[in-house]
């Protein structure tokens, strides 16, 4: 365990944390411990959309937030900037583990290159990324999901609520990560209703363009597909999905939110009543295990995966008409025991 000094920071000390930082993106930190390397807790540089996306960022944000509470220690959350290349990234991880931070987390799979370059020139830090098992290198860890399986017990909600017997999915970006949403909410749609029909469009082609930033091209996406009578739609987009969830609202369907609980998202209350269920993956979870394992002087290295069995992906149950409803919850538990027990193999393509 890390010897934590209680003494406040002095505003120097986070004046140099930004100095440092302001060429490869926006930062906050939060004082509460020396600021000699090595006493710093944990960093996060975030994916594209950035914090306040209400879904993937944020749960990672949620996760340095509980570390944070529970250690004692000063954090760093950094903000990434547009057009920026891997060597940008690559610069701000190693800046933060030059500064102290431990560990230090790259969230989203855009990070891969930038994490391995950052650790292999800091092999005492302690270095995680979230959704990418490429790495290989001992001193990272490799923080991945079973994304497919909360996708099927959606697809099995979508394929249960609909009335027109057509659902949605909208992906932010065509690449591997989100065809397992799609993979496994389609085959959750088709085993519980082979008549449902399911309408798929990605948004962009790569992150570059804006798939995960971009609420505007999210609604524009999801009106075309209720205009094809989708009355369910389950958006896998990160930011851009808020734009899937506003067009829902607006034209009283259903829409199925990700990677956090997106009913109980503040900036997303106006639009809650018509949010059915979010598949989430508990990505705060993951962050804050990770730094827990370093504080405890045992960090975790290699693939470190979330699922079903461990809890790790599910499904919300905070509006209260899905909570209640019997009949579709225990459809859900049929399908999640299934998963669990492996009678029921979820496809992640």
């Amino acid at each position: 365990m890390r010897r934590i000094s209680r003494i406040t920071v002095a505003g120097a000390a986070t004046a140099s944390l930004a100095l440092a930082l302001s060429a490869c993106g926006g930062t906050s930190t939060s004082a509460g411990s020396s600021d000699s390397k090595g006493d710093k807790g944990l960093a996060i540089a975030y994916d594209v959309g950035g914090k306040g996306d209400q879904s993937f960022n944020d749960a990672a944000y949620a996760g340095l937030e509980q570390a944070k509470k529970e250690f004692g220690y000063q954090t760093a959350d950094v903000e990434p900037t547009e057009g920026e290349t891997d060597a940008d990234k690559e610069q701000r991880l190693a800046s933060l583990a030059k500064q102290g931070y431990n560990p230090v987390i790259g969230v989203g799979y855009a990070y891969a290159s930038a994490v391995k370059g950052a650790a292999q020139k800091f092999p005492k830090t302690t270095f995680g990324i979230v959704d990418d098992a490429t790495i290989n290198t001992k001193n990272v860890a490799d923080l991945v999901f079973n994304e497919e399986q909360a996708s099927y017990l959606a697809g099995v909600a979508a394929a249960r609520t609909s009335k027109t017997k057509v659902v949605g999915f909208v992906g932010g970006v065509d690449i591997p990560l989100i065809h397992k949403f799609q993979a496994g909410f389609a085959q959750g749609v088709k085993d519980t209703d082979p008549k449902v029909k399911v309408l798929s469009q990605y948004l962009t082609q790569t992150a570059e363009e804006g798939g995960f930033a971009s609420p505007d091209k999210g609604k524009t996406a999801a009106e075309g597909q209720i205009e094809k009578k989708a009355d369910v739609v389950y958006a896998a987009a990160g930011l851009s999905g808020q734009g899937v969830i506003e067009a829902a609202a607006a034209n009283k369907v259903w829409a199925i939110g990700v990677d956090s609980d997106q009913y109980e998202q503040e900036a997303l209350a106006k639009y809650k009543d018509s949010i059915l269920t979010s598949a989430m993956k508990d990505v705060a979870k993951a962050v804050y295990n990770l730094a827990k394992s370093v504080e405890d002087g045992k960090p975790e290295t290699g693939i470190v995966r979330g699922d079903l069995k461990t809890g790790e992906v599910s499904l919300s149950n905070s509006n209260p008409k899905f909570a209640d409803d019997a009949e579709l919850q225990a459809a859900i538990k049929t399908a999640k025991e299934k998963i669990i027990s492996g009678e029921i193999k979820v496809k992640s393509s």
